[in-house]
């Protein structure tokens, strides 16, 4: 029987893949490196920053010169995207995490966000007291893909691996979720298309927020 959901934040909660390439792109204009196509940062969602900049630019993750960017993407999420993230939120997701509590799930956030981020874009959102444990890349020693995450997301809740699910739309998602145990549904309507995600073998497949809901309806009342 399904107890707790655990979730990815961009791409799966709030509508964030384009601006976040907006975001990269303006972090990188006027700076003496080749700008990457948009393509190539949209890979790159699901990873923490300093490793999609250091992939992008080819440069080693400690460089001061992908610290500035880093730095420089997250004063322009703080002033131009964290205002807006209650309007981010794809449709469906307010009132199916509010159902979804109703049921007695256990709700939690995974992310590649930094945790403070993303508490704050929860918040912005006004969803963030439905999450009982919000976990970042800051929050473990591996990030996703890595299990680890997941883990100690589990340890937060207290729930085993076979009575949660993980919900994500790429498939950094996907591989930290089974490399825990856990089960997965993959959304294509975030960074990764459902060509890309079955690559991992997802148990589910989800086309918008309104069908995650009805799927894990159906799990906890098994």
């Amino acid at each position: 029987m399904l107890e707790a959901v655990i979730f990815d934040l961009d791409g799966t909660l709030v509508d964030t893949p384009k601006v976040i390439v907006a975001t990269a792109l303006e972090a990188l204009r006027g700076r003496p490196w080749a700008m990457p196509e948009p393509q190539a940062i949209r890979a790159t969602i699901g990873l923490p920053l300093t490793v999609a900049f250091s992939g992008l630019l080819g440069l080693p993750e400690t460089s001061p010169g992908v610290e500035e960017v880093v730095e420089e993407y997250r004063r322009l999420w703080r002033a131009n995207v964290i205002p807006r993230s209650a309007d981010l939120l794809f449709p469906g997701v307010a009132e199916g995490i509010q159902l979804l509590r109703d049921l007695g799930l256990r709700l939690a956030v995974a992310t590649s966000k930094v945790r403070s981020g993303a508490v704050a874009q929860l918040e912005a959102a006004g969803i963030a007291k439905h999450f009982e444990v919000v976990a970042g890349y800051d929050s473990v020693e591996r990030p996703k893909p890595d299990p680890q995450m997941a883990l100690h997301v589990l340890r937060g809740l207290g729930v085993a691996p076979e009575a949660s699910v993980v919900v994500g739309d790429t498939t950094h998602d996907l591989l930290m979720a089974h490399g825990a145990g856990l089960r997965a549904v993959a959304v294509t309507y975030g960074a990764h298309d459902q060509a890309t995600l079955r690559t991992e073998s997802p148990e589910w497949v989800a086309a918008d927020f309104p069908e995650v809901v009805r799927l894990l309806r159906g799990l906890a009342k098994r």
